[in-house]
Order: structure tokens, then C-alpha cells, then sequence
């Protein structure tokens, strides 16, 4: 089945409280979808952020960001006021994300709220439904949460020992002393998932289906390596032996460092890879359909002695191959997978996203300025794939278009038949949208015909990424006319 969809964060919504949320300004784009015959609705990671603010680095991969829970759904519930809402700072941009101002602010609204609705947490029945049934995770996220609090926001390695090692009687007594940080942390994941089920199911209702971001490695800073050790390459004081990055390339001398710790395979083996199995089964209840970040490290990854300064010593190590995804399928049945197979592919990796049956990636900034046998190039696809003009870490289009050498621009041009800047989004979307791919996934970005001004995200960079946000009237009915008739032409539109 042919069809399309547009890549948008939820953090890019436009929206009064200073990032974009599960709001009424989530249901219009909804509808802008559903008035454009999309099918498709691709988001970023869900997980709470910390440092950096990039949601590949997240306090728990089970847990939702509590940013994006829509404040003016509390105001109806009366948990807070408007008044109290609009005296909050949230920065002095519409267009950018203030996350310092945002983050405090929000923080203050949410203890407001959870500090008028904890007179009834008590008889509120959903809310202990919701707790018994993801007690598996929610329990350890919200305790986690609150001894990082009290600990000054510290990475857990640098908590007291008897809490860093999870000794029992430890964790008992922080459970007595911050109940109520507990409760607050509990009572924020259950409004988050109240309100995005209910988001989930109405873009469902319109025929849109939820693409799902899950990054392959969890944040060292986490409740996922706090609580369950075992999963990951740590000695006996739980500090990481190695950790997880890429070799250099043409694009870093030094290669990139992660940090992220490094999954014991022989471990997940050993359990039939239940972690992993539950970790899918809760991201196939949050969205229709799983993109896999970072593909190629389930064959093999790459492995960075811990404490070195650069990726340049890192060595490549097997992974767990296709048996991972085997045992996924057995337990959960066949899924909806899109595997990120981009970068430097081996004939082993090529081997594993063949025998699972996922389709890659194919973003069209990586065809240009080769020879006519690039994967990258329309004429080489296979129908099982998703085609992009890019991805969130790349440029926008037009960006992207400014950067390109000579060879490139007019390879470019004679491919796609672009004259001038002004025709490259145009030319790239509709090349996309003509290609034998299956699923089409364009930026808004690049609808919009932004420039690198709304870029996402640049890899390997701080303080500048997550930022952009559409203009509250940006996503117009003429917009989704023009891309409905693009879509229809296409046939890609699944009425």
C-alpha cells in the first residue's frame, strides 16, 4: 500500500507554554494531516530530557516527557488557573524553545497542579489502574526521579552508595521520605499517557498512523542502567567498562562519542531478551509503527574504552543479529518496523535488514554528487523502503541545497530538473513523493520551505538543537490542498 506522511515533533507544535504539547494545537495538526490524505504522522522519542534536551538521551525509555503535557487540559480539570499559567516566563520566542525558562516554569505549574489534585489522587481509580498496570517500570522511574531531586539533579553514579547499588533497606527508606516526590513523578506519567492515548486515538480515528522514534541505546544517566545493571557492560561499582559512539569518518577525524552504556548482549541472551521484548511491547502500545534508531548496532556495534576522549580507539564487536528480532516476533507477533540503516552499511547488516523483512530509510540529500548506482537515487529503490527529502539531523532542504558543491548542484539539477533554490523543495518532494517507495515521509520543514533557521537537530552539537517550532498559522488549508493533490497524484492517498 502506497502512502505519505509528514516528520513533525511534538516539540515543534506551536502552542502558549513555550513548547508544543498534546493540545488543541496537536488536534489541528491532526486535522491539517487528515485534510492532506496523509496516513502518516512521524514524531521524535517520547522520554523525559535532561541535560542537552535531545530526546536520544532520555531518564527512561518506558517513561513520557513531561513537557508535553497540554496545561490547558489541567486548567479544565481545575487543577490550575490560566492566570497562574500566563504569569509563568516561557521564553520570548514563538519560533524556539527557551528550555531553561520552559523547564522551570513548566516545573512550577505541574506542582501546582499535582498539589490540587492529590486531594483526590486517592479515589481517582484510572490513576491506579494506570499504576498497577505499568508498575513494572513506573515504580523504579518515579523513585529514581525523586532521589535525583534531592540529590541537586546528580547522575545516580554520584549518589550515596547504598542508593547507587540499590541496597534494599536504602531504597526503602527513600521511598518513606519522598512519598509525595513520588507521588508527583507517578501522577505526571499518568496524565502523559491519558493525554497522549487520547491524541493516539483520535489521529487513528482520522486514518493517521503514529511512527514511533526508539533510540537503540539508553542514556547512562537513566532508571533503565540504575535499575537493571545487568542489562548493560558495567563492573562491579556499576561504572561503565565501555561505551557506545562511531569510528571516525569523513564527516569527524576523531569519530563521535556517545557515552551511551553498552548493552551485555550475553546477558539478554540468556533471558530470552525479555528487557528488549518489553521494551517493544510498550512502544507498539504508544505508537502504530517503530522506527529503530541506529540499525546497524544489532550487528554489529562499536565499543569505546571508558574514560578515553575521543571514538578513535573504539573497536567494532558482534551484536545480537537477527535472533533479537526472531524472539521479538515470536513474543509480540509481526509489527510495523522501519529500520534506520543509514550510514556505513556491511554486507552483514545489509544481510540482517533483508532477513527481517523492515524497510530502510531513503533521504534523497544523501543521493546527489555520486555515480548513477547510489542506493540513494530513486531509480535504485525497491518498494519496501521510506523515502525522506531528510531526516530530523539533517539540514532542511533548502538549507541543505546552499551547501552543496558544484558536482552536487548540478547533479542535482540534472536529476531532478531543479533551475533555481526557489524549485528545489518542490522538485525533491514531488521526486519523493513519484518514487516506487512505499511510504513517503517528508519534514514540515521542508512543506513550509524553510531554511537551516528550523533546522532539528545537528549532530554531535550542544545548545542549539530541539528548538524550532512552526508559527502558530503555518499549516494552512491551502497547504494541505496543495499537498493533498500531490498526494492523490501520487496515489498515495488511502481515503
Amino acid at each position: 500500500m502506497r502512502r505519505s506522511g509528514i516528520l513533525m515533533p511534538i516539540s515543534s507544535l506551536p502552542g502558549p507554554y513555550g513548547i508544543g504539547t498534546f493540545s488543541k494545537e496537536a488536534y489541528r495538526f491532526v486535522d491539517f494531516l487528515a485534510a492532506a490524505g496523509q496516513s502518516v504522522w512521524q514524531i521524535l522519542p517520547l522520554g523525559p530530557t535532561g541535560y542537552g534536551d535531545s530526546p536520544y538521551q532520555s531518564f527512561s525509555t518506558f517513561a513520557g516527557n513531561p513537557y508535553f503535557i497540554d496545561l490547558e487540559a489541567l486548567i479544565r480539570e481545575k487543577a490550575l488557573t490560566r492566570k497562574e499559567c500566563e504569569a509563568l516566563d516561557w521564553g520570548g520566542s514563538v519560533e524556539y524553545v527557551d528550555y531553561e525558562k520552559m523547564y522551570i516554569s513548566r516545573f512550577i505549574a505541574l506542582r501546582k497542579a499535582f498539589g490540587r489534585a492529590r486531594k483526590t489522587l486517592s479515589q481517582d481509580e484510572d490513576f491506579f489502574e494506570f499504576i498497577k498496570k505499568n508498575y513494572d517500570w513506573v515504580a523504579d522511574y518515579a523513585l529514581y526521579m525523586a532521589i535525583k531531586d534531592a540529590n541537586g539533579g546528580k547522575c545516580w553514579i554520584e549518589w550515596e552508595e547504598d542508593i547507587r547499588l540499590r541496597r534494599p533497606e536504602a531504597l526503602e527508606k527513600c521511598r518513606e521520605e519522598y512519598t509525595e516526590d513520588i507521588l508527583f513523578y507517578e501522577y505526571l506519567q499518568y496524565q502523559f499517557d491519558k493525554q497522549w492515548t487520547r491524541l493516539k486515538a483520535y489521529a487513528n480515528q482520522k486514518g493517521i498512523k503514529i511512527v514511533g522514534d526508539v533510540p537503540i541505546y539508553v542514556a547512562f544517566d537513566s532508571m533503565d542502567t540504575w535499575a537493571n545493571p545487568e542489562l548493560f557492560q558495567l563492573d562491579e561499582d556499576r561504572v561503565p567498562i565501555a561505551v557506545a559512539g562511531c569510528p571516525p569518518d569523513a564527516f569527524s577525524a576523531t569519530g563521535q562519542l556517545w557515552g551511551n552504556p553498552l548493552y551485555a548482549w550475553d546477558y539478554h541472551k540468556k533471558t530470552g531478551y525479555a528487557w528488549w521484548i518489553s521494551r517493544m511491547k510498550h512502544c507498539f502500545a504508544l505508537y502504530d509503527i517503530v522506527r529503530i534508531d541506529h540499525f546497524r548496532g544489532f550487528d554489529e556495534y562499536y565499543s569505546i574504552p571508558y574514560g578515553t576522549e575521543t571514538a578513535v580507539n573504539g573497536k567494532w564487536l558482534p551484536g545480537p543479529g537477527i535472533e533479537l528480532f526472531e524472539q521479538m516476533e515470536k513474543a509480540l507477533g509481526r509489527q510495523e518496523v522501519v529500520a534506520e540503516d543509514l550510514g556505513v552499511l556491511t554486507d552483514s547488516v545489509l544481510a540482517m535488514v533483508k532477513a527481517t523483512g523492515y524497510p530502510g530509510m531513503k533521504p534523497l540529500q544523501f543521493a546527489f554528487g555520486g555515480d548513477a548506482a547510489n542506493q540513494y537515487l530513486p531509480h535504485n529503490y525497491d518498494k519496501n523502503c521510506v523515502v525522506y527529502t531528510g531526516t530530523h539531523d539533517n539540514q532542511t532542504t533548502r538549507g541543505w541545497y546552499h551547501t552543496l558543491d558544484k558536482k552536487t548542484k548540478k547533479h542535482l539539477k540534472e536529476y531532478a530538473e531543479v533551475d533555481s533554490e526557489d524549485e528545489v523543495n518542490s522538485r525533491l518532494i514531488r521526486l519523493a513523493m513519484m518514487s516506487v517507495a512505499d511510504t513517503a515521509v517528508i519534514p514540515m520543514q521542508d512543506y513550509l520551505d524553510l531554511g537551516d533557521e528550523a533546522r532539528i537537530n545537528t549532530p554531535s552539537t550542544l545548545g542549539d538543537n530541539w528548538k524550532w517550532r512552526m508559527k502558530k498559522d503555518a499549516a494552512t488549508k491551502e497547504l494541505a490542498k496543495n499537498i493533498l493533490r500531490l498526494t492523490k497524484f501520487y496515489n498515495r492517498y488511502n481515503a
